[in-house]
Order: C-alpha cells, then structure tokens, then sequence
C-alpha cells in the first residue's frame, strides 16, 4: 500500500502507519501510530493539525543535542517523551559541511555509506538504544485510549525512527516485505531535504567525495537495514528472538499491542 501522508506544511516524512496488514490479515488503525521526521519547524498550523489528528504521544528518538538545537514544537494535549536512542548522533544526518570534513569523510566517497552501516550495527548492540526502544514499547502499550495517537520521530525520520517502526511492525505481526517497503519509503519523503544537505556542501566548497558521503547519510538504504538484521541475527538469533530477549516485548505484550493497534 502507499503510505498516508500527513498534511504538515512545515516539515517532512510524517506518515500514518494505518492500512498496513498483517500476516493474519488483521488492519493498522488510523490515527494511532505516525512516524516523522523532527517536530521544531511546525508552524502553529501544523501543531494545530497533528492536535486535531489526535497526537497525544510525541516520542523524540534524538539525542540530547539534537533536543537542546531543535526542540520539539509539540500539539496542544500531547505528551512529550524523550527516549534517546544515541547520546550523541551517530547517524550525523543533521551534520553540516565542516563537521563531515572533521570526520574526515570528504576523502573518501565511501565514508558516509559504512558510517550508516555501522550505526545500524550500533543501534542493535548499544546498551542505550536498547533501553529507548523499550521505552518506547513502554509507551505504546499505555497508548490504549481510542483517540489517542502516538508520533515518533528523530531528526529526518527515518533510521533511528526505521529501526523503531521495523521492530513496531514486526511485533504487531506484519511480513517483513511490508515492513521493509515502510523503511525504504523514507527515500521517496526526503529528497528535498537530501538536497538541502547537499547544496550546503556543494556551496561550502565540499569535495565530491564528501558530496557523495553526504547523499549516503541523507537516505536509507537496503544494506543500512541489512546491517541491523545480520547483526541481530548473528548475535541473537532472530528478530523475534531480540523482540523478547533484548527488549522485552513477550507473547502477552505482543497481544496487548495487537489489541490497541489492529482490527
């Protein structure tokens, strides 16, 4: 299916998880589950929309930084979480020209790419991230009220806030088709936002290399997500089996989230 976008004006990836079916051919509700990019450029009609769509439940996967120089605008009556997966940004997504050069990515074309693929590897295996998607489970199991929705977001909404939908999706029993299809569409939401990244660079004099770094950190990938999943695999066994064992979500929980989320 193609993803419901929402009609926010001043921002980018905000999409409805609602429609999506599972392997038992249950339905997503709308209006319970949406996925974003950040939240501090919302102009106040924006915050007015998401308040009238029902957001009650903003959880911000970025890190302290990223929340001290962007803080979320949030919907009136929604309650704000902070649930860092990183403790600083690892995926450097919202890193300017100079900051990419001290990491010495503008030699080499490559350097953004590994860099993605290694954050992924992070992203299962970090202690502190692993405490974030718990906690996110944590609130998606208290979001049992029928008109309450619940946003996630990071900063372009798509790799700390992709591993958070593809573990959310594959709890609530959808294939994994469907669920990789939601990761990759995030490329399809943020091209204006990749070029904004890149002409910064191209104006700052950056090196092709560095040009090249940039559209990597900008977009996802299927060897980002491959990454986490062999990681997981290797190290754990299964999704299913990090489900459980690392974040803690059992068979009862897995009901519970089924129960508010499907129909």
């Amino acid at each position: 299916m193609t993803p419901r976008i929402l009609d926010i004006h001043h921002g980018f990836n905000f999409r409805d998880l609602g429609g999506y079916v599972t392997k038992a051919g249950q339905t997503l509700r709308t209006h319970k589950l949406i996925r974003s990019g950040r939240l501090n450029e919302l102009s106040t009609r924006d915050q007015a929309y998401l308040a009238d769509y029902g957001v009650k439940i903003d959880v911000d996967f970025r890190s302290p930084q990223e929340r001290a120089s962007a803080p979320d605008k949030l919907p009136a009556g929604a309650a704000y979480h902070f649930t860092p997966v990183f403790a600083v940004d690892e995926t450097k997504a919202s890193a300017n020209a100079e900051q990419l050069r001290r990491q010495a990515l503008a030699k080499d074309p490559l350097g953004g790419f590994r860099n993605m693929v290694n954050t992924y590897a992070d992203m299962v295996l970090q202690p502190n991230a692993q405490k974030a998607y718990r906690a996110f489970f944590d609130l998606l199991l208290a979001n049992s009220a029928p008109d309450s929705a619940l946003l996630f977001h990071c900063s372009a909404g798509k790799d700390r806030t992709g591993m958070g939908a593809v573990y959310l999706l594959t709890a609530l029993g959808v294939d994994p088709v469907t669920v990789r299809r939601d990761y990759l569409a995030s490329n399809n939401y943020l091209i204006g936002e990749s070029e904004r990244m890149v002409n910064n660079v191209k104006k700052a004099g950056g090196s092709p290399a560095l040009i090249a770094s940039t559209r990597s950190l900008g977009g996802v990938a299927n060897e980002y997500l491959d990454s986490a999943l062999m990681t997981i695999n290797s190290r754990f066994g299964s999704l299913d089996h990090y489900l459980t064992d690392v974040l803690g979500v059992d068979a009862a929980q897995r009901r519970d989230l089924r129960a508010i989320y499907l129909k």
